[in-house]
């Protein structure tokens, strides 16, 4: 049990390093010393996070709209994998939550908090656009991933649970 402990928990780590890979550096290397230096200028000029949530998305669902409309590779890429990039949060947070109350409510909360950390982290350091769409896209993806959590333990829950009495229904009775 402390081995599924310890493994979950290293699956879960690796998982937080490839998404802030992903999302805030486009999949290249993180450069300490280059947030470094973006951090110092958002603290020189604050007004740095202003402009760049100018820059972005904070109507809802815009963006989703035009990517969807325009029907292009890169717009179904965009939303759908904002969806898969979140559904290993649900699915793993499911699994680490097991017995300690998680609830569908907690999964959205969990994935919305996260979402909106790394969208604040692009503002701060000026290394994205905020999207409120994106927020939206991985809330839903951390939902799908928690659901799907839900959905395979109840399976092997099912799976492994045997009725009571199931083995004598299906034995002959002896008569003499």
């Amino acid at each position: 049990m402390k081995l599924r402990f310890y493994l979950l928990h290293a699956i879960f780590v690796v998982y937080l390093y490839v998404l802030v890979r992903i999302i805030l550096f486009k999949g290249h290397g993180i450069d300490l010393s280059y947030l470094a230096d973006q951090l110092l200028a958002t603290l020189h000029d604050p007004y740095r996070i202003v402009r760049q949530m100018e820059l972005g998305n904070v109507v809802p669902f815009y963006e989703i709209k035009r990517a969807m409309e325009s029907g292009t590779g890169h717009g179904y890429l965009n939303v759908f994998g904002n969806i898969a990039i979140f559904a290993p949060f649900g699915l793993i947070r499911g699994m680490l939550g097991t017995g300690k109350g998680m609830t569908i409510f907690s999964a959205a909360m969990g994935s919305l908090f996260l979402s909106l950390t790394l969208e604040w982290l692009q503002a701060v350091f000026v290394i994205g656009s905020f999207d409120v769409d994106d927020m939206v896209l991985n809330t839903c993806g951390g939902l799908m991933g928690y659901l799907l959590y839900r959905l395979m333990d109840q399976a092997r829950q099912s799976f492994c649970r045997s009725p009571v009495g199931a083995a004598e229904s299906i034995t002959p009775t002896r008569t003499i």
